[in-house]
């Protein structure tokens, strides 16, 4: 079954205008974009989406206006974590009122509570609202783990229904889908086929800004029995994976840089990111003819 989500969700960046605004015309036509080439979720305002940066009423209105470009195409999924508790509720209420499908919450970082916090966060939070809820687990951004067994006790509330998983830990998101039910997606474009493999529900990529179609044809190639084929494709995409997610830059600099040198709509990041070099640029741009002429 499909899971509630969707399977192939993309971590949508948020263009802006040449002068920093944001741009919610790309956005729409972004969007259009990435569900006419298998996209069949869409999360804002994430990481990737540059959400530590952008207000609150942006935050709303990338909502509505993705929500009026896609219709009932897509599950919207509205990233919504903060710091602050009762910030994340208002951020959850309104993202509701905005037309979201459900919510992205990662752990509240900096200030590096302890597991029961963390999980008091999470719960306070989903009830909240009406939408269902995605865990967001990525330690090395916010300096606290979502230990498993957190996850585990979590899994009870009727609306914590996923776990988008950056842990890099392999062995804890196979010991919580063997637990639960939980819808997990891979968080990092490299363990999309891997997770998916041993029961995860898909992914949430970044990847899939520029490459939505190579990424949603694994998880096509698998469902369809030919593991081989789902093997040779994430392979295939292995290389710009891994020069858009670890050279140094931050995905949302190098996706970005990719998107706007094929002539879709990106724009600026915000300050304090910085522009990707256009030596980078332009190695992006030849890593993505190469996979996408093959």
């Amino acid at each position: 079954m499909t899971p509630l989500f969707g399977r192939a969700l993309c971590a949508m960046i948020t263009p802006f205008t040449t002068s920093g605004a944001l741009d919610l015309d790309g956005a729409q036509r972004h969007a259009a974009h990435l569900v006419a080439q298998g996209c069949d979720g869409l999360v804002l305002s994430g990481t990737t989406g540059e959400s530590p940066t952008t207000t609150d009423a942006e935050k709303s209105a990338l909502i509505a206006a993705v929500r009026e470009a896609v219709g009932d195409q897509a599950s919207i999924v509205a990233g919504i974590g903060t710091s602050d508790t009762r910030h994340t509720v208002d951020l959850a209420r309104e993202a509701e009122k905005a037309g979201a499908d459900g919510l992205l919450v990662v752990a509240p970082y900096y200030s590096r509570p302890p597991q029961d916090a963390i999980e008091a966060h999470f719960r306070e939070i989903a009830d909240a609202s009406e939408l269902p809820l995605m865990l967001y687990d990525i330690p090395f951004r916010t300096g606290v783990r979502v230990e498993p067994e957190t996850i585990l006790r979590l899994s009870a509330h009727p609306r914590i229904v996923a776990v988008k998983d950056c842990s890099h830990d392999f062995l804890a998101a196979q010991k919580v889908l063997a637990r639960t039910d939980l819808a997990y997606y891979a968080g990092s474009d490299e363990h999309n086929l891997a997770l998916y493999a041993v029961g995860g529900a898909g992914y949430v990529s970044t990847v899939s800004n520029v490459i939505p179609d190579r990424l949603r044809a694994v998880l096509d190639a698998f469902d369809a029995g030919d593991t081989a084929q789902a093997a040779r494709l994430q392979q295939q995409a292995t290389p710009l994976i891994e020069a858009l997610m670890s050279a140094g830059l931050p995905g949302t600099v190098t996706t970005k840089a990719l998107l706007t040198a094929l002539g879709l709509p990106a724009g600026p990041v915000r300050a304090p990111l910085r522009p990707a070099p256009d030596k980078t640029t332009g190695e992006l741009l030849s890593l993505h003819k190469v996979l996408t002429t093959t």
